[in-house]
């Protein structure tokens, strides 16, 4: 909750409007956006409702001093609602920024520890398998926090840094298609390569964007059905990766906004209280892909699956 007198110490004097100001003390005293607009909307039919009480008949000037009254309310209540969500916006950012920061060190800590006790080996079963849960709950934990922070990055109007070298990308596509059968034994992943494979790429970034990709699929394809992947390199600007799996499809009105933050793709059919994702992951994968400036796609249907398509230029 925001200090009244802390926002009025900060805010110099004149330098915010009256509609600004009235934002800045509601949202200090706890009004939520609806009740705030309630008073400009009660302002009006009491000050119209008077007007009219002392105006047996509304002369020409009457008229326009109403016309320039209903203006002013509304350029109010533009700037009231402005301040108000922009207000939201900065404490809502700044809490994310605050929160990614303060867990980096204790999640560090956590996936140090089972590094270390998974070196050191155990020749307790059980433990070792505590040790194994351990150290993928804080990988995921740690995934969970960079998207994070790249949702706040994103908010500030700052690209997400990428760093270039060459690299082999059919390569990447297999080392983290071996991770994902590592805990998915039960699920197959084909990697298949046509042409030349070597991308200026961000190497930890796409790895990121591949890794949801390929996590979307084992979470919502058919397990009876391979998951594959398709690196295409014929194309001498441009190198496309395809994603591709079997299972229920995406309807086509989520696939307008599967991209944007918040949007989760489809449901599966489990519990809400199931999921471990929070609709950021293609969203940050589409921001990552636009600073390689290429370019991420999906197509979706009952009879094909689902294909995600990543385009990146080769330089």
């Amino acid at each position: 909750m925001i200090n009244r007198e802390a926002t009025a110490r900060k805010t110099a004097p004149f330098s915010q409007s009256a509609a600004e100001l009235h934002a800045a003390l509601r949202l200090a005293d706890g009004f939520n956006i609806d009740q705030m607009i309630s008073e400009y909307r009660a302002l009006r039919a009491s000050v119209v409702k008077q007007w009219v009480a002392h105006h047996r008949s509304l002369a020409d000037t009457d008229i326009e001093d109403l016309t320039r009254f209903n203006e002013a309310i509304d350029q109010a209540v533009t700037e009231s609602v402005a301040h108000y969500t922009k207000t939201i916006n900065d404490s809502r950012n700044l809490f994310l920024g605050v929160l990614g920061h303060d867990l980096r060190n204790p999640l560090g800590a956590v996936s140090m520890g089972a590094q270390w006790m998974e070196r050191s080996g155990t020749t307790d079963a059980k433990q070792a398998k505590v040790v194994s849960e351990i150290k993928l709950a804080a990988g995921r934990a740690t995934r969970i926090l960079n998207d994070l922070l790249d949702l706040t990055r994103s908010s500030f109007g700052t690209q997400i840094p990428v760093t270039k070298t060459e690299n082999d990308v059919a390569a990447l596509c297999q080392e983290i298609a071996d991770e994902f059968r590592a805990v998915n034994a039960d699920r197959k992943l084909q990697v298949a390569t046509k042409g030349d494979p070597l991308v200026s790429c961000d190497r930890a970034r796409l790895g990121q964007v591949l890794s949801n990709l390929m996590g979307n699929a084992v979470h919502y394809g058919d397990v009876a059905t391979p998951i594959t992947v398709t690196v295409a390199g014929n194309d001498p600007d441009a190198v496309t990766i395809n994603v591709h799996n079997l299972g229920s499809s995406i309807p086509l009105e989520a696939q307008e906004s599967i991209f944007q933050s918040w949007t989760r793709g489809h449901d599966d059919g489990s519990p809400p209280e199931h999921s471990t994702h929070l609709g950021l992951g293609l969203y940050i994968a589409k921001l990552i892909v636009e600073a390689h400036g290429g370019e991420i796609s999906v197509a979706s249907n009952e009879e094909t699956g689902t294909c995600f398509s990543i385009r990146l230029p080769r330089r």
